[in-house]
């Protein structure tokens, strides 16, 4: 393997939502040059920033009935029993939720926490307060989808947050998804919260660094049959 090749295998692959981004930051980092060489430095910054943003790198994702799996790159920001918004159509009983607060620095690639059917998709449009505050989860703009799992049904949000201006959603109703399958992105900087059906035992903690597609959240089904992974 030539020293190239190694290189090539150490940066991850950048989705392709990001190349109109990516490639206005460049540009405008040749302007910032021609007018003063400090301030493209700044825009080359920038750009490297952005494209790190949209990278999109390969994920090793536990594959089992009932696994319930971080559908984000971030931190747990909160775990606690809430009212699912009504748009999911969970019932009015408060459900166990999962919070993963998404920072500009991290991957904003987001990964389908359960092997399901998508029975719901539901966009509602809303504030951009700070993602980090729990009211963030009722006023701020959002995208919802219900998967249909033999354990339950997942509600799965993207919330937009101060700076997150677009919720991307890659996935339709009434189609299927595998567990770490990419299902949508938010630009930028953003949180996912994930609702589980009532008895589900979160296996995370508040505080806690969360990984797409490969930090297990909650089994659905506690008697482990045993694990096995899938990259995608």
């Amino acid at each position: 393997m030539s020293i190239l090749d190694s290189i090539q295998r150490q940066i991850p692959p950048i989705h392709k939502e990001g190349y109109p981004f990516i490639g206005g930051f460049a540009l405008a980092s040749l302007v910032l040059f021609w007018l003063w060489s400090p301030l493209g430095w700044i825009g080359t910054l920038l750009t490297v920033w952005c494209a790190l943003f949209f990278r999109d790198p390969v994920r090793v994702t536990p594959v089992r009935d009932g696994l319930v799996v971080s559908p984000a790159d971030g931190r747990v920001s909160m775990i606690t029993m809430a009212l699912p918004p009504a748009e999911l159509g969970l019932g009015d009983k408060p459900l166990p939720r999962v919070s993963i607060f998404m920072s500009v620095f991290n991957c904003h690639v987001n990964r389908s926490p359960v092997a399901g059917r998508i029975e719901r998709i539901a966009y509602r449009p809303g504030a951009f307060i700070n993602a980090e505050l729990d009211k963030a989860s009722e006023d701020n703009e959002r995208n919802s989808l219900v998967i249909s799992t033999p354990g339950g049904r997942i509600g799965v949000i993207q919330i937009a947050g101060l700076v997150a201006k677009r919720i991307v959603c890659f996935v339709r109703e009434g189609q299927s998804v595998g567990a770490g399958e990419r299902f949508g992105l938010i630009r930028f900087g953003s949180r996912l919260d994930v609702y589980m059906p009532l008895g589900t035992r979160a296996l995370v903690s508040e505080g806690q660094t969360a990984i797409a597609g490969e930090t297990v959240l909650a089994d659905l089904d506690l008697s482990d049959s045993g694990r096995t992974f899938r990259a995608s």
